[in-house]
């Protein structure tokens, strides 16, 4: 067994189903890693990346009781470059520093997912720490819908949100393994039970 623990990036565009596969895992005893999460509990009350924040985007992006404003902190980002810019710079190294801790605390296991949702357009940060990368694939119609069910969105809405991720080519363009899902969440645990035999013999487990 090698002393650090196989890393598997996972990650997949809106509405490829990346969360149920990601659940699936889980479900197999697999440790994940979920920068989103991460992400949030960086932006805690009392947090140094949140007084960063707040420093650079203003008072404004605090709610009343202390806690970010997501809703304010969007707006300013969201259609300025250099907002944006300057928000990854306060979070992402802070995230990397921190999934890197998680895996080198995963080290009992064969191997470890991380899901990383934007690790088309943050990757070059993370692929030092990732062994493989697993991209969760569906065709865009089948996700533009799945998102317009889930989240009760337009059309043109979940388009917007597509359009500001990486295309489907740049995503697979990186993908060592590639699960699509199209069909059954049954078929899905398949692929993962497929892919966990895959890892663990990889691993060495």
């Amino acid at each position: 067994m090698q002393s650090k623990p196989l890393t598997i990036g996972l990650t997949g565009g809106i509405g490829s189903g990346k969360s149920a596969v990601a659940k699936a895992f889980l479900a197999l005893g697999v440790p994940l890693i979920c920068t989103d999460t991460i992400a949030r509990e960086l932006v805690e009350p009392g947090q140094p990346a949140l007084a960063d924040i707040v420093a650079r985007f203003g008072p404004a992006t605090l709610l009343p009781a202390g806690g970010l404003d997501r809703a304010t902190l969007r707006q300013k980002v969201f259609a300025d470059e250099d907002a944006r810019r300057a928000l990854e710079a306060i979070l992402h190294p802070r995230i990397r520093a921190e999934v890197a801790s998680r895996i080198a605390a995963a080290g009992t296991s064969p191997y470890v997912v991380v899901d990383i949702p934007l690790l088309a357009e943050t990757g070059a940060s993370y692929r030092t720490l990732l062994d493989r990368i697993l991209v969760v694939d569906c065709d865009p119609k089948t996700r533009q819908q799945r998102v317009m069910l889930r989240d009760g969105v337009s059309a043109e809405q979940v388009d917007a949100m597509m359009a500001a991720q990486a295309g489907d080519a740049a995503r697979l363009a990186l993908a060592d393994d590639v699960i699509v899902n199209q069909d059954s969440l049954e078929q899905l645990a398949a692929q993962v039970t497929a892919l966990d035999r895959k890892y663990r013999m990889a691993a060495g487990a």
